[in-house]
């Protein structure tokens, strides 16, 4: 397994190490709600742009053009989308949007792989896919500053693990392991920040 990771170190030397770095600093950042994290992700989409593409991982590909939209949203949102454009306050999703998030990442995923099934040479389309509209539902939640959204990515994560794994794509399966131990500190230091907010009105 490590020679197998050194090996992947190799063939892309320095691309998928700082597209790593980006992602780990994003996320790190945003636990800590700090809008610069919105800078480190989009450096990690422009370089995972060119990663996936290799790899032939086309829901994965087109989905990094999506996170060009969300990471001028997200930082639109963070800094002027509270009350009297202040800075957004953490909220939580209630029963109806908890079935709305997850009804539209479980039919969206069997859809897209359906056709990339069908349609296209795609590895692993289903999972690919689902990783996919995952990253892209809760990628929105995100930007709207709901809490649970590290709940959601606790599985999106736990997928990527296993897609990049079998990609082979050593550094990037460490990366989206990292992401899942690391996005539980996201919620709890959420969940506290929350809290704070609610004992202060």
């Amino acid at each position: 397994m490590i020679e197998a990771i050194k090996a992947s170190y190799q063939e892309m030397p320095w691309i998928e190490l700082v597209a790593v770095l980006s992602g780990v600093l994003y996320l790190i950042l945003a636990a800590y709600e700090n809008i610069w994290c919105w800078f480190w992700s989009l450096l990690s989409v422009v370089l995972y742009m060119y990663i996936l593409s290799n790899a032939k991982l086309w829901a994965e590909t087109g989905l990094q053009f999506y996170y060009l939209g969300t990471t001028a949203y997200g930082f639109y949102v963070w800094k002027f989308g509270g009350r009297n454009k202040a800075e957004k306050l953490i909220e939580k999703l209630n029963i109806r949007e908890h079935f709305l998030f997850s009804g539209l990442i479980v039919f969206g995923a069997l859809g897209l792989g359906s056709f990339l099934h069908f349609n296209t040479d795609a590895s692993m389309p289903f999972v690919d896919s689902f990783t996919t509209i995952g990253a892209i539902v809760v990628t929105y939640m995100v930007t709207r500053k709901y809490l649970e959204n590290w709940l959601y990515w606790i599985v999106v994560d736990g997928v990527g693990v296993y897609m990049y794994w079998s990609k082979e794509l050593y550094l990037t399966a460490l990366l989206f392991l990292a992401y899942t131990i690391m996005v539980v500190f996201g919620y709890f230091k959420w969940l506290r920040d929350y809290r704070n907010q609610v004992s202060n009105k």
